[in-house]
């Protein structure tokens, strides 16, 4: 994680708000699970403590499904997913940023990995 840099980012009404540290010089996650394909989330994963929601805790509402290993956090005034918490395959605490809900980011400068999520 040599690449890391802090980014702060959000949902649409504002009420979430989070700073990330990322490396967003590695490719970022398009997964074709059935939530990510229907919401068109690109996703970045940082550990917990890389993570800090700055504001909005009281207005998350957690949706889990599947496994329900993974907690995709929504904001309930305007519905946007922008962060997920989990566990990786190493057992460490993740927080996955949705990069397209992080300020000014431009997507054309980010590489994409597609994730088959669909079959997990």
């Amino acid at each position: 994680m040599s690449d890391l840099k802090s980014y702060e980012g959000g949902c649409h009404c504002g009420a979430v708000r989070y700073e990330a540290k990322l490396n967003l010089s590695e490719p970022v996650i398009s997964c074709n699970c059935s939530i990510c394909q229907k919401s068109g989330s690109m996703l970045s994963f940082t550990p917990v403590e890389h993570f800090t929601l700055r504001s909005g805790q009281d207005v998350l509402t957690n949706y889990q499904f599947n496994k329900k290993v993974i907690h995709h956090l929504f904001c309930s005034k305007c519905g946007v997913r922008s962060f997920a918490r989990g566990v990786g395959p190493d057992g460490k605490e993740m927080a996955a940023v949705n990069v397209r809900c992080l300020d000014g980011m431009d997507l054309s400068t980010l590489k994409s990995f597609q994730f088959n999520g669909r079959d997990l």
